[in-house]
């Protein structure tokens, strides 16, 4: 008799497995760049997240995390917190220096000079205040620093600007007087007039203020042909 032919059992379907879980986006990451760009990279985003945290709020991973790199590019370039913070100062004073120097370059008279690089200075920390906060907070955090940036850069920086006021006096466009007094007159007018325009605000173009500090300054506030008197006039003789 022929045998029965085995009952053949239905293969199981292979079970379907589960699709993997999605993983989540990595943060952008900036694309290599060459090192003196990714150094200044650092320090532009530096100074921004120093001036809106503080710096004892502040972490070198908040500095990588807001530029889409790992901590540890920014550790090969700064050693420390507070080597980054410093720097991240000086590069701002840099940036001024840089921005007079070419607002200035190509303008032949010495007072036109001086219009330009009031006006440029204070229209460089309109545009950048978080500059200002880091010198607040230079000083906050580092009062044992013998001479803060700023004055750093203003010390290094004078001559140039001493050899431009004596070529006024030397040209009978100023009245005889030590260089030092000048250079000392204008850069606390305009400093002075940084930290108002931050804490303040203020209602003038930066044009119109250094029109201001120079018309005050060169033309003074006595109507012409009136001398001084009282303590002005007697510190006025004791200084000739």
């Amino acid at each position: 008799m022929p045998r029965p032919s085995p009952t053949r059992r239905p293969r199981p379907r292979p079970r379907s497995r589960p699709a993997p879980p999605a993983r989540a986006a990595a943060a952008p990451r900036l694309a290599r760049a060459p090192e003196p760009d990714r150094r200044q990279q650092i320090l532009d985003t530096a100074a921004e997240v120093f001036a809106r945290e503080g710096y004892r709020n502040t972490d070198l991973q908040d500095v990588a995390d807001a530029l889409g790199i790992g901590k540890a590019s920014v550790y090969r370039r700064f050693a420390s917190k507070q080597q980054l913070f410093l720097a991240a100062v000086d590069h701002g004073m840099l940036e001024l220096r840089a921005a007079v120097e070419a607002a200035v370059a190509p303008v032949a008279d010495p007072l036109e000079q001086l219009a330009v690089a009031i006006r440029t200075y204070l229209a460089f920390f309109d545009e950048h205040p978080h500059f200002v906060e880091l010198l607040i907070q230079e000083r906050a955090e580092f009062r044992d620093r013998t001479e803060p940036t700023y004055f750093a850069h203003r010390k290094s920086g004078i001559s140039r600007w001493r050899r431009l006021y004596q070529d006024l006096i030397d040209a009978g466009r100023v009245r005889p007087m030590p260089v030092d007094r000048i250079s000392d007159v204008m850069s606390s007018a305009v400093y002075g007039t940084m930290f108002t325009n931050f804490f303040a605000g203020h209602s003038k173009s930066s044009e119109r203020q250094a029109q201001d500090i120079l018309d005050v300054v060169f033309h003074g506030i006595l109507a012409p042909g009136r001398p001084a008197g009282g303590a002005a006039g007697s510190a006025r003789r004791r200084r000739r």
